[in-house]
């Protein structure tokens, strides 16, 4: 087989019907939508149509959507833009342990310029400590930001329970729900959600489109300066095919979400089942049940993640070894740390992420090559080695 995608979580392959809807705004479309004239106020109407398949999908008012470039700016803008718009009112935000770099590399930034940050640990199954999450409160607090579900090892978080915390205290709440959006129902209202990131590409949109949702009345500071797009919020000419794949793509994902689920649910358990037959000493990272439908993440011990990756390149096999945006890092997974694993294990881990153009057949084709590379690779392995010559089998 050539080309066998598994890193779903990463990105998704472009639906057709969302390339079909963004053709006629790359080609002949084209006006600027600020402008007054016919094709500007064309484009201007397609633009205000996707914030509207936005907010139905979210249950809240288009003009609580601002389009963004993606997931890392929707998170910037809302944690560095509360912050500051709220910061005669306290300095403290809560955030977690297994947050994405959008966030904690924000949140340490935040820390540099003054402000304090509270990061909550989580339970071996990758589960925010709402009781850890509770003592953090100070009077100072101004915002919590916790993902919906983790891209590493697809944990969905409490989020109801931490809305609920959150408004009790009259603190805002921020989620990264990147990985979310397109596989669980989101109703913002009834989740006290305050602030929502989501990206495009992650549920079958485009790239370099993403969308934050900001609950009327809350105030943020902009991130960019420049012109007075997104109600003076967000500076820069929109990306108007991007804006309309992004509407369509939501608009889809939400229509044919219980379909979608459970073929990806399906496969997903199926390859769990057969890992777990065939490979021996392995460690399935993540809650068994409050998880993507999608996502597996499995340690593999006596072997180093990198090397499985590389021979499942050469099968044509695409995956990933946790975040595909830390990819360039030799580091364990800061994820994998969080919820307990040792250095050695953190490192044998394998995130599979199935999407909706996978079949049985490509997952039979993983396993086959699963068993044989891991084969290979723990002959190779000193730590195997070891462990066999210590009796275990």
């Amino acid at each position: 087989m050539n080309n066998v995608y598994f890193d779903n979580s990463a990105t998704t392959k472009t639906d057709e019907r969302v390339i079909e809807a963004m053709m006629p705004y790359i080609t002949e479309n084209y006006g600027n939508p600020s402008s007054i004239y016919k094709i500007g106020r064309e484009n201007r109407k397609a633009v205000e149509e996707a914030r509207e398949q936005v907010a139905k999908a979210l249950n809240c008012e288009s003009n609580e959507i601002y389009f963004t470039n993606g997931g890392s700016e929707s998170d910037n803008t809302a944690i560095r833009g509360i912050a500051y718009a709220y910061k005669n009112k306290g300095n403290h935000i809560i955030t977690s342990k297994i947050e994405h770099p959008a966030v904690l590399e924000t949140c340490k930034q935040l820390e540099k310029e003054g402000f304090e940050v509270s990061y909550i640990g989580v339970d071996e199954n990758g589960i925010i400590k709402l009781d850890e999450l509770k003592n953090a409160i100070k009077p100072t607090t101004t915002l919590i930001s916790i993902m919906f579900a983790n891209n590493e090892i697809g944990t969905i978080e409490p989020i109801e329970e931490i809305g609920k915390i959150a408004k009790e205290n009259n603190i805002f709440f921020h989620t990264d729900a990147v990985q979310a959006v397109g596989n669980v129902e989101i109703d913002v209202k009834k989740l006290n959600i305050d602030a929502l990131s989501m990206s495009g590409h992650k549920f079958y949109g485009p790239k370099g489109i993403g969308a934050l949702y900001v609950k009327k009345g809350i105030k943020f500071e902009k991130l960019i300066n420049g012109g007075h797009q997104e109600r003076n919020k967000r500076a820069g000419t929109e990306n108007v095919a991007g804006i309309v794949g992004l509407g369509k793509a939501i608009e889809l994902a939400y229509q044919e979400l219980d379909e979608h689920n459970k073929k990806i649910k399906e496969l997903r358990d199926y390859y769990l089942e057969q890992v777990k037959a065939k490979i021996p000493y392995i460690r399935i990272n993540g809650d068994e049940t409050k998880r993507l439908p999608g996502n597996s993440n499995i340690s593999f011990r006596f072997i180093e993640g990198e090397g499985l990756l590389l021979n499942l390149d050469l099968k044509g096999i695409c995956a990933s070894s946790g975040s595909a945006c830390t990819s360039g890092s030799l580091d364990p997974s800061h994820v994998l740390l969080a919820i307990g694993l040792p250095h050695e294990i953190a490192h044998g881990s394998l995130r599979i992420s199935i999407g909706k153009y996978n079949t049985k057949e490509e997952v039979d084709y993983l396993v086959e090559n699963l068993v044989e590379i891991i084969g290979k690779l723990r002959e190779m392995s000193p730590l195997w080695e070891e462990f066999i010559e210590g009796g275990n089998k």
